[in-house]
Protein backbone atom coordinates (compact mmCIF):
# COMPACT_ATOMS: atom_id res chain seq x y z
CA UNK A 1 0.00 0.00 0.00
CA UNK A 2 1.56 3.28 -0.98
CA UNK A 3 0.48 7.15 -0.13
CA UNK A 4 0.02 10.03 -2.08
CA UNK A 5 -0.77 13.65 -1.03
CA UNK A 6 -4.15 15.36 -1.75
CA UNK A 7 -2.34 18.10 -3.65
CA UNK A 8 -0.70 15.71 -5.46
CA UNK A 9 3.09 17.31 -5.49
CA UNK A 10 4.70 15.28 -2.83
CA UNK A 11 6.71 11.97 -2.71
CA UNK A 12 4.35 8.99 -2.49
CA UNK A 13 5.52 7.17 0.25
CA UNK A 14 4.95 3.88 2.12
CA UNK A 15 2.77 3.40 5.36
CA UNK A 16 5.89 3.72 7.88
CA UNK A 17 7.14 6.68 6.16
CA UNK A 18 3.71 8.70 5.80
CA UNK A 19 2.90 7.80 9.43
CA UNK A 20 6.80 9.10 10.63
CA UNK A 21 6.62 12.02 8.40
CA UNK A 22 2.75 13.34 8.99
CA UNK A 23 2.49 16.33 6.87
CA UNK A 24 3.33 15.74 2.86
CA UNK A 25 6.41 18.31 1.67
CA UNK A 26 4.02 19.77 -0.44
CA UNK A 27 1.57 21.34 2.59
CA UNK A 28 -1.14 18.63 1.62
CA UNK A 29 -2.33 15.41 3.66
CA UNK A 30 -1.37 11.53 3.11
CA UNK A 31 -3.88 9.10 1.90
CA UNK A 32 -3.99 5.45 0.21
CA UNK A 33 -3.53 5.56 -3.01
CA UNK A 34 -6.85 3.24 -2.98
CA UNK A 35 -9.15 2.00 -0.31
CA UNK A 36 -9.11 -2.36 0.41
CA UNK A 37 -12.38 -3.74 0.76
CA UNK A 38 -13.19 -5.58 3.00
CA UNK A 39 -15.90 -8.63 2.67
CA UNK A 40 -19.43 -9.27 4.18
CA UNK A 41 -18.68 -12.09 5.70
CA UNK A 42 -15.45 -10.81 7.47
CA UNK A 43 -17.45 -7.74 8.49
CA UNK A 44 -19.93 -10.24 10.18
CA UNK A 45 -17.12 -12.18 11.92
CA UNK A 46 -16.38 -9.25 14.09
CA UNK A 47 -19.32 -9.25 16.39
CA UNK A 48 -17.62 -10.75 19.42
CA UNK A 49 -14.18 -10.79 18.97
CA UNK A 50 -11.69 -8.49 20.90
CA UNK A 51 -11.29 -5.30 19.79
CA UNK A 52 -7.37 -5.80 19.19
CA UNK A 53 -8.43 -8.92 17.05
CA UNK A 54 -10.54 -6.14 14.97
CA UNK A 55 -8.08 -3.83 15.06
CA UNK A 56 -5.30 -5.79 13.23
CA UNK A 57 -7.75 -7.15 10.22
CA UNK A 58 -9.49 -3.48 9.60
CA UNK A 59 -5.72 -1.90 9.94
CA UNK A 60 -3.46 -4.67 8.67
CA UNK A 61 -4.17 -4.04 4.50
CA UNK A 62 -3.36 -0.36 4.73
CA UNK A 63 0.30 -0.68 6.69
CA UNK A 64 1.95 -3.22 4.00
CA UNK A 65 5.14 -4.59 5.48
CA UNK A 66 5.87 -2.04 8.13
CA UNK A 67 5.82 -4.32 11.03
CA UNK A 68 5.39 -8.06 11.06
CA UNK A 69 2.04 -10.04 11.98
CA UNK A 70 3.15 -11.15 15.08
CA UNK A 71 5.02 -7.76 16.15
CA UNK A 72 1.83 -5.82 14.53
CA UNK A 73 -0.55 -7.88 17.02
CA UNK A 74 1.82 -7.29 19.84
CA UNK A 75 1.95 -3.46 19.28
CA UNK A 76 -1.85 -3.48 19.10
CA UNK A 77 -2.44 -5.72 22.33
CA UNK A 78 0.36 -2.99 24.15
CA UNK A 79 -1.64 0.02 23.13
CA UNK A 80 -5.18 -0.62 24.78
CA UNK A 81 -3.98 -2.87 27.42
CA UNK A 82 -4.05 0.42 29.73
CA UNK A 83 -7.74 0.68 29.08
CA UNK A 84 -10.48 1.05 31.70
CA UNK A 85 -12.79 -1.11 29.77
CA UNK A 86 -12.33 -4.49 28.74
CA UNK A 87 -14.67 -4.33 25.33
CA UNK A 88 -12.10 -0.59 24.96
CA UNK A 89 -15.47 0.73 23.36
CA UNK A 90 -18.62 -0.54 24.63
CA UNK A 91 -21.88 0.62 23.31
CA UNK A 92 -24.90 2.04 25.66
CA UNK A 93 -28.13 2.16 25.18
CA UNK A 94 -30.28 5.23 25.77
CA UNK A 95 -33.53 4.97 23.82
CA UNK A 96 -34.86 2.50 21.58
CA UNK A 97 -32.47 1.84 18.75
CA UNK A 98 -30.23 4.43 19.92
CA UNK A 99 -26.57 4.57 21.48
CA UNK A 100 -23.62 6.11 22.95
CA UNK A 101 -19.95 4.54 21.95
CA UNK A 102 -18.45 5.02 25.03
CA UNK A 103 -14.88 6.16 23.51
CA UNK A 104 -13.68 7.68 26.79
CA UNK A 105 -12.29 4.40 28.69
CA UNK A 106 -8.53 5.19 27.56
CA UNK A 107 -5.64 7.02 29.95
CA UNK A 108 -7.05 10.37 28.96
CA UNK A 109 -10.35 9.87 28.67
CA UNK A 110 -10.87 11.04 25.32
CA UNK A 111 -11.73 9.14 21.92
CA UNK A 112 -8.05 10.48 20.91
CA UNK A 113 -6.24 7.50 23.13
CA UNK A 114 -7.73 4.98 20.72
CA UNK A 115 -5.05 6.63 17.77
CA UNK A 116 -2.73 7.97 19.72
CA UNK A 117 -1.81 4.57 21.94
CA UNK A 118 -1.26 2.53 18.90
CA UNK A 119 0.48 5.52 17.53
CA UNK A 120 3.15 5.95 20.28
CA UNK A 121 3.82 2.20 20.06
CA UNK A 122 4.10 2.28 16.25
CA UNK A 123 6.60 5.31 16.54
CA UNK A 124 8.53 3.44 19.02
CA UNK A 125 9.12 0.44 16.98
CA UNK A 126 9.85 2.17 14.49
CA UNK A 127 12.49 4.28 15.45
CA UNK A 128 14.24 2.21 17.23
CA UNK A 129 14.60 -0.30 14.04
CA UNK A 130 15.78 3.06 12.41
CA UNK A 131 18.17 3.89 15.30
CA UNK A 132 16.65 7.42 15.09
CA UNK A 133 15.08 9.90 16.54
CA UNK A 134 12.12 12.89 16.36
CA UNK A 135 10.35 15.51 17.44
CA UNK A 136 6.46 15.62 17.46
CA UNK A 137 4.95 18.95 17.50
CA UNK A 138 1.40 19.13 17.36
CA UNK A 139 -1.68 21.44 18.13
CA UNK A 140 -4.73 20.66 20.14
CA UNK A 141 -7.85 22.32 21.03
CA UNK A 142 -7.54 20.10 24.37
CA UNK A 143 -7.68 16.47 23.89
CA UNK A 144 -5.05 15.89 20.99
CA UNK A 145 -2.59 17.32 23.11
CA UNK A 146 -2.93 15.22 26.46
CA UNK A 147 -3.49 12.13 24.62
CA UNK A 148 0.29 12.84 22.46
CA UNK A 149 2.21 13.40 25.47
CA UNK A 150 0.45 9.79 27.63
CA UNK A 151 1.52 8.25 24.38
CA UNK A 152 4.82 9.23 24.27
CA UNK A 153 6.04 10.25 27.40
CA UNK A 154 9.72 9.19 28.74
CA UNK A 155 10.31 8.13 25.20
CA UNK A 156 13.99 8.51 24.36
CA UNK A 157 13.55 8.75 20.99
CA UNK A 158 10.49 11.43 20.81
CA UNK A 159 10.58 14.88 22.17
CA UNK A 160 7.07 15.84 22.32
CA UNK A 161 5.74 19.79 22.17
CA UNK A 162 2.34 20.66 22.49
CA UNK A 163 0.63 23.68 20.89
CA UNK A 164 -2.91 24.86 23.07
CA UNK A 165 -4.67 28.18 22.85
CA UNK A 166 -4.33 29.87 26.21
CA UNK A 167 -7.53 30.40 27.92
CA UNK A 168 -9.50 28.10 25.63
CA UNK A 169 -9.47 24.41 27.27
CA UNK A 170 -10.46 22.85 30.24
CA UNK A 171 -8.86 23.14 33.58
CA UNK A 172 -8.66 19.01 33.22
CA UNK A 173 -7.51 19.21 29.70
CA UNK A 174 -4.80 21.63 30.63
CA UNK A 175 -3.38 20.01 33.56
CA UNK A 176 -3.13 17.07 31.78
CA UNK A 177 -1.27 18.45 29.35
CA UNK A 178 0.97 20.44 31.64
CA UNK A 179 2.15 18.36 35.00
CA UNK A 180 3.67 15.52 33.05
CA UNK A 181 7.27 15.65 34.62
CA UNK A 182 8.80 13.56 31.89
CA UNK A 183 11.77 15.89 30.60
CA UNK A 184 10.62 14.66 27.21
CA UNK A 185 7.11 16.30 27.03
CA UNK A 186 6.58 20.51 27.55
CA UNK A 187 3.84 22.27 26.80
CA UNK A 188 2.79 25.40 24.85
CA UNK A 189 0.33 27.79 25.39
CA UNK A 190 -0.42 29.86 22.33
CA UNK A 191 -1.76 33.90 23.09
CA UNK A 192 -4.34 32.52 19.96
CA UNK A 193 -7.46 30.27 19.37
CA UNK A 194 -6.63 26.73 18.35
CA UNK A 195 -6.82 27.47 14.18
CA UNK A 196 -3.60 29.72 15.23
CA UNK A 197 -2.33 27.24 17.03
CA UNK A 198 -3.01 24.80 13.80
CA UNK A 199 -1.27 27.14 11.49
CA UNK A 200 1.36 28.06 13.64
CA UNK A 201 2.29 23.69 13.32
CA UNK A 202 1.91 24.00 9.54
CA UNK A 203 4.30 26.66 9.28
CA UNK A 204 7.15 24.93 10.89
CA UNK A 205 6.09 22.21 8.71
CA UNK A 206 5.84 23.72 5.38
CA UNK A 207 9.27 25.63 6.65
CA UNK A 208 11.41 22.72 5.46
CA UNK A 209 14.78 23.50 6.77
CA UNK A 210 13.01 23.94 10.07
CA UNK A 211 11.36 20.86 9.64
CA UNK A 212 14.60 18.53 8.23
CA UNK A 213 17.09 20.49 11.11
CA UNK A 214 14.20 19.09 13.96
CA UNK A 215 13.36 15.86 12.47
CA UNK A 216 9.67 17.17 12.96
CA UNK A 217 6.81 14.47 12.82
CA UNK A 218 3.05 15.31 13.43
CA UNK A 219 0.62 13.22 15.43
CA UNK A 220 -2.29 15.66 15.05
CA UNK A 221 -5.28 13.88 12.85
CA UNK A 222 -3.43 15.29 9.78
CA UNK A 223 -1.50 11.75 10.37
CA UNK A 224 -3.13 9.30 8.43
CA UNK A 225 -2.61 6.69 10.84
CA UNK A 226 -4.43 8.78 13.16
CA UNK A 227 -7.62 8.29 10.82
CA UNK A 228 -7.15 4.77 10.27
CA UNK A 229 -7.12 3.96 13.75
CA UNK A 230 -10.69 5.65 14.45
CA UNK A 231 -11.87 3.80 11.64
CA UNK A 232 -12.09 0.36 13.53
CA UNK A 233 -14.57 1.46 16.25
CA UNK A 234 -16.90 2.36 13.61
CA UNK A 235 -16.46 -1.41 12.34
CA UNK A 236 -16.56 -2.76 16.17
CA UNK A 237 -20.07 -1.00 16.57
CA UNK A 238 -21.93 -2.02 13.21
CA UNK A 239 -20.99 -5.31 13.63
CA UNK A 240 -22.64 -5.67 17.11
CA UNK A 241 -25.58 -4.05 15.99
CA UNK A 242 -25.98 -6.31 13.15
CA UNK A 243 -23.72 -5.05 10.74
CA UNK A 244 -23.52 -5.64 7.56
CA UNK A 245 -26.58 -7.77 7.56
CA UNK A 246 -28.43 -4.00 8.32
CA UNK A 247 -26.92 -0.42 7.79
CA UNK A 248 -26.73 1.65 10.36
CA UNK A 249 -26.06 4.91 11.02
CA UNK A 250 -23.43 7.48 13.85
CA UNK A 251 -23.51 10.57 14.76
CA UNK A 252 -19.63 12.02 15.19
CA UNK A 253 -19.11 15.59 16.95
CA UNK A 254 -16.24 17.18 15.03
CA UNK A 255 -13.94 20.18 15.08
CA UNK A 256 -10.75 18.53 12.83
CA UNK A 257 -12.97 16.11 11.01
CA UNK A 258 -10.65 13.35 11.88
CA UNK A 259 -13.39 10.91 13.09
CA UNK A 260 -15.93 11.69 10.83
CA UNK A 261 -13.44 11.20 8.16
CA UNK A 262 -12.79 7.69 9.54
CA UNK A 263 -16.32 6.53 9.31
CA UNK A 264 -15.80 7.42 5.19
CA UNK A 265 -13.12 5.29 5.59
CA UNK A 266 -14.93 2.40 6.97
CA UNK A 267 -17.68 2.74 4.50
CA UNK A 268 -15.20 2.87 1.55
CA UNK A 269 -14.29 -0.43 2.91
CA UNK A 270 -17.44 -1.95 2.52
CA UNK A 271 -19.52 -0.96 6.18
CA UNK A 272 -22.74 -0.12 5.18
CA UNK A 273 -23.51 3.52 6.54
CA UNK A 274 -27.20 4.46 6.44
CA UNK A 275 -26.12 8.24 7.78
CA UNK A 276 -23.39 9.74 8.39
CA UNK A 277 -23.96 12.55 10.31
CA UNK A 278 -21.29 15.63 10.93
CA UNK A 279 -22.46 17.27 14.39
CA UNK A 280 -20.94 20.73 15.25
CA UNK A 281 -21.69 23.17 17.95
CA UNK A 282 -21.58 27.31 16.70
CA UNK A 283 -18.42 27.06 15.26
CA UNK A 284 -20.10 25.22 12.32
CA UNK A 285 -18.36 25.85 9.43
CA UNK A 286 -19.23 22.18 8.20
CA UNK A 287 -23.02 22.27 8.71
CA UNK A 288 -23.10 25.53 6.79
CA UNK A 289 -21.39 24.20 4.16
CA UNK A 290 -23.93 21.52 3.67
CA UNK A 291 -26.61 23.77 3.99
CA UNK A 292 -25.02 26.02 1.30
CA UNK A 293 -21.98 24.92 -0.60
CA UNK A 294 -19.51 27.91 0.23
CA UNK A 295 -16.87 26.87 2.75
CA UNK A 296 -16.41 30.17 4.02
CA UNK A 297 -14.73 31.63 7.88
CA UNK A 298 -17.26 33.29 10.09
CA UNK A 299 -14.45 33.27 13.27
CA UNK A 300 -14.03 30.96 16.61
CA UNK A 301 -16.23 31.64 19.25
CA UNK A 302 -15.33 29.88 22.59
CA UNK A 303 -18.25 27.08 23.37
CA UNK A 304 -18.07 24.62 26.21
CA UNK A 305 -16.95 22.00 23.65
CA UNK A 306 -14.05 23.55 23.73
CA UNK A 307 -12.55 20.81 21.28
CA UNK A 308 -14.68 21.71 18.53
CA UNK A 309 -13.96 25.93 18.51
CA UNK A 310 -12.07 25.17 15.33
CA UNK A 311 -12.86 26.81 11.94
CA UNK A 312 -10.17 25.32 9.64
CA UNK A 313 -10.96 21.45 9.67
CA UNK A 314 -8.09 19.89 8.31
CA UNK A 315 -9.17 17.02 7.58
CA UNK A 316 -11.89 17.91 5.46
CA UNK A 317 -8.88 18.80 3.06
CA UNK A 318 -9.09 14.54 2.60
CA UNK A 319 -12.64 14.40 1.86
CA UNK A 320 -12.04 17.52 -0.86
CA UNK A 321 -9.45 15.23 -2.62
CA UNK A 322 -12.21 12.32 -2.59
CA UNK A 323 -14.99 14.58 -3.57
CA UNK A 324 -12.63 16.15 -6.54
CA UNK A 325 -12.01 12.54 -8.27
CA UNK A 326 -8.59 13.12 -6.56
CA UNK A 327 -7.08 16.18 -8.36
CA UNK A 328 -4.39 17.95 -6.47
CA UNK A 329 -4.32 21.02 -8.14
CA UNK A 330 -8.01 21.24 -7.68
CA UNK A 331 -7.43 20.81 -3.75
CA UNK A 332 -4.30 23.12 -3.87
CA UNK A 333 -6.43 25.87 -5.21
CA UNK A 334 -9.38 25.59 -2.94
CA UNK A 335 -7.05 25.58 0.16
CA UNK A 336 -5.20 28.62 -1.07
CA UNK A 337 -8.91 30.24 -1.29
CA UNK A 338 -9.91 29.25 2.38
CA UNK A 339 -6.56 31.34 3.07
CA UNK A 340 -8.63 34.67 1.29
CA UNK A 341 -11.76 33.62 3.34
CA UNK A 342 -13.34 30.63 1.49
CA UNK A 343 -14.14 28.82 -1.56
CA UNK A 344 -17.63 27.82 -2.73
CA UNK A 345 -17.99 23.64 -4.06
CA UNK A 346 -18.40 22.81 -7.59
CA UNK A 347 -21.65 21.59 -8.31
CA UNK A 348 -20.96 17.76 -8.39
CA UNK A 349 -18.83 17.62 -5.48
CA UNK A 350 -21.87 19.53 -3.33
CA UNK A 351 -24.46 16.94 -4.55
CA UNK A 352 -21.56 14.16 -3.62
CA UNK A 353 -21.19 15.83 -0.42
CA UNK A 354 -24.63 16.18 0.41
CA UNK A 355 -25.16 12.10 -0.86
CA UNK A 356 -22.57 11.01 1.96
CA UNK A 357 -22.84 13.01 4.82
CA UNK A 358 -25.99 14.92 6.57
CA UNK A 359 -25.24 17.20 9.73
CA UNK A 360 -26.12 18.93 12.82
CA UNK A 361 -25.86 22.16 14.95
CA UNK A 362 -25.83 22.37 18.52
CA UNK A 363 -25.51 26.31 20.18
CA UNK A 364 -24.38 26.04 24.30
CA UNK A 365 -27.83 26.32 25.53
CA UNK A 366 -29.23 23.68 23.48
CA UNK A 367 -26.01 21.17 24.77
CA UNK A 368 -26.83 22.43 28.49
CA UNK A 369 -30.41 21.17 28.00
CA UNK A 370 -29.37 18.17 26.48
CA UNK A 371 -27.09 17.29 28.77
CA UNK A 372 -29.77 17.86 31.96
CA UNK A 373 -31.87 15.56 29.72
CA UNK A 374 -29.47 12.78 29.70
CA UNK A 375 -29.00 12.53 33.25
CA UNK A 376 -32.97 12.57 34.22
CA UNK A 377 -33.59 10.13 31.47
CA UNK A 378 -30.58 7.56 31.52
CA UNK A 379 -28.95 8.61 34.59
CA UNK A 380 -25.76 8.87 32.32
CA UNK A 381 -23.72 11.74 32.69
CA UNK A 382 -22.55 12.64 29.41
CA UNK A 383 -19.95 15.62 28.24
CA UNK A 384 -20.90 18.60 26.01
CA UNK A 385 -19.33 16.70 22.98
CA UNK A 386 -21.14 14.07 22.72
CA UNK A 387 -23.92 16.08 23.96
CA UNK A 388 -23.56 18.07 20.52
CA UNK A 389 -23.47 14.63 18.91
CA UNK A 390 -26.59 13.55 20.09
CA UNK A 391 -28.86 16.68 18.96
CA UNK A 392 -27.04 16.07 15.94
CA UNK A 393 -28.28 12.50 15.84
CA UNK A 394 -32.15 13.16 17.36
CA UNK A 395 -32.27 16.03 14.36
CA UNK A 396 -31.46 13.44 11.62
CA UNK A 397 -32.92 10.15 12.83
CA UNK A 398 -34.78 8.90 9.62
CA UNK A 399 -35.99 5.55 10.16
CA UNK A 400 -36.12 4.62 13.86
CA UNK A 401 -35.67 0.99 12.64
CA UNK A 402 -32.14 1.93 11.90
CA UNK A 403 -29.54 1.93 14.52
CA UNK A 404 -28.48 5.72 15.72
CA UNK A 405 -24.86 5.48 17.36
CA UNK A 406 -23.21 8.77 18.70
CA UNK A 407 -19.70 8.92 19.56
CA UNK A 408 -19.20 9.69 22.77
CA UNK A 409 -15.93 11.53 22.58
CA UNK A 410 -14.85 11.75 26.23
CA UNK A 411 -15.24 11.57 29.54
CA UNK A 412 -17.87 14.17 31.53
CA UNK A 413 -15.19 14.96 33.90
CA UNK A 414 -12.90 16.57 31.34
CA UNK A 415 -15.63 18.96 31.38
CA UNK A 416 -17.11 19.36 35.03
CA UNK A 417 -18.05 22.96 35.11
CA UNK A 418 -19.74 22.78 32.14
CA UNK A 419 -21.34 19.47 33.06
CA UNK A 420 -22.27 20.89 36.59
CA UNK A 421 -23.91 23.83 35.47
CA UNK A 422 -25.96 21.84 33.26
CA UNK A 423 -27.30 18.84 35.44
CA UNK A 424 -26.23 19.80 38.75
CA UNK A 425 -23.78 16.99 39.04
CA UNK A 426 -19.97 17.67 39.36
CA UNK A 427 -18.78 14.75 37.61
CA UNK A 428 -15.52 13.41 39.39
CA UNK A 429 -11.69 11.85 38.31
CA UNK A 430 -11.28 8.47 38.20
CA UNK A 431 -9.49 7.16 41.33
CA UNK A 432 -5.85 7.00 39.18
CA UNK A 433 -6.53 10.77 38.02
CA UNK A 434 -7.48 11.91 41.69
CA UNK A 435 -5.01 13.94 42.49
CA UNK A 436 -4.73 15.67 39.05
CA UNK A 437 -5.56 19.11 40.72
CA UNK A 438 -3.07 18.75 43.31
CA UNK A 439 0.30 18.38 40.63
CA UNK A 440 2.39 21.16 40.01
CA UNK A 441 2.18 22.58 36.13
CA UNK A 442 4.97 23.47 33.72
CA UNK A 443 4.10 25.54 30.84
CA UNK A 444 5.37 28.00 28.60
CA UNK A 445 3.14 31.29 27.20
CA UNK A 446 3.78 32.08 23.81
CA UNK A 447 2.80 34.54 21.36
CA UNK A 448 1.14 33.82 18.12
CA UNK A 449 4.26 33.86 16.22
CA UNK A 450 5.94 31.67 14.19
CA UNK A 451 9.55 32.28 14.76
CA UNK A 452 8.84 32.71 18.75
CA UNK A 453 7.24 29.52 18.84
CA UNK A 454 10.22 27.88 16.54
CA UNK A 455 12.89 29.36 18.81
CA UNK A 456 10.88 27.44 21.74
CA UNK A 457 10.81 23.88 19.97
CA UNK A 458 14.11 25.01 19.01
CA UNK A 459 15.02 24.90 23.17
CA UNK A 460 13.57 21.91 23.49
CA UNK A 461 14.54 19.60 20.91
CA UNK A 462 17.17 16.98 21.33
CA UNK A 463 16.88 15.73 17.54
Amino acid sequence: MRYVSTRGAAPVLSFEEAMLTGLARDGGLYLPESWPKLSEAEIAGFAGRPYEDVAVAVMRPFIGDAFGESEFRAIVARAYAGFGHVARAPLAQIAPNDWILELHHGPTLAFKDFAMQLIGQMFEAALRRRGERVTIVAATSGDTGSAAIEAFRGLDAVDVVILYPLGRVSEVQRRQMTTPTEANVHALAVEGDFDACQALVKGMFNDLPFRDALRLAAVNSINWARVLAQAVYYFTAAAALGGPGRAVSFSAPTGNFGDVFAGHVARAMGLPIAKLVIATNENDILHRTLATGRHEKAGVVATTSPSMDIEVSSNFERLLFELYGRDGAAVTQLMDELKAGGFTLRQGALAALREGFASGRADQAEVAAEIARGRATTGQVIDPHTAVGLIAARANRGDPATPMITLGTAHAAKFPDAVAAACGVRPALPPRMADLYDRAERVTVVADDLAAVQAAVRERARA
